[in-house]
């Protein structure tokens, strides 16, 4: 079973900026959540997938995620993903071995920028940056699946 354990950050300053290795734009709708799951579909770039992921609250979370031919999930981020969508450009920083994922979103959420590390464990340990703020891990509003209905500019 694929267990993802992700942390997520709100940013303190813009100092990530200087260290960013790469970013993509990514745009991204949900099929539906059901008391356990949301499924996703999402491009970024040239490629796109369908995930799956659990709805437990906290930083483990059951995760699949599969390729899928772009035209067919531009289609149904078209005709089958519910709206607003999210928006938004990911970027990558590298830190004391661990790669974080910056989100900066737009539309209905502009202003919100999130911070995000993928652990091997719960107990992993890691260098905090000092351009990571406060800790929003157990707060389900910074959940995309979330953003969608409760955008960050209505709060």
């Amino acid at each position: 079973m694929p267990i993802e354990i992700e942390r997520k950050f709100l940013l303190a300053n813009e100092d990530w900026r200087q260290d960013v290795l790469r970013s993509n734009r990514i745009r991204q709708g949900y099929l539906g959540k059901i008391d356990k799951a949301s499924v996703r579909i999402r491009v970024e770039g040239a490629k796109a997938n369908i995930n799956v992921k659990s709805a437990t609250l906290g930083m483990r979370r059951m995760e699949y995620e599969y390729a899928i031919p772009l035209d067919e999930a531009e289609e149904m981020l078209q005709q089958l993903c519910e709206q607003p969508q999210i928006d938004k450009t990911r970027y990558i920083v590298e830190l004391a071995g661990h790669t974080w994922e910056i989100d900066e979103f737009y539309g209905d959420n502009e202003g919100l920028l999130v911070a995000e590390i993928e652990l091997g464990s719960e107990d992993e340990a890691f260098e905090k940056p000092e351009w990571a703020g406060e800790e929003v891990t157990e707060d389900p509003r910074y959940y995309n699946v979330n953003l969608i209905h409760h955008p960050y500019n209505l709060w």
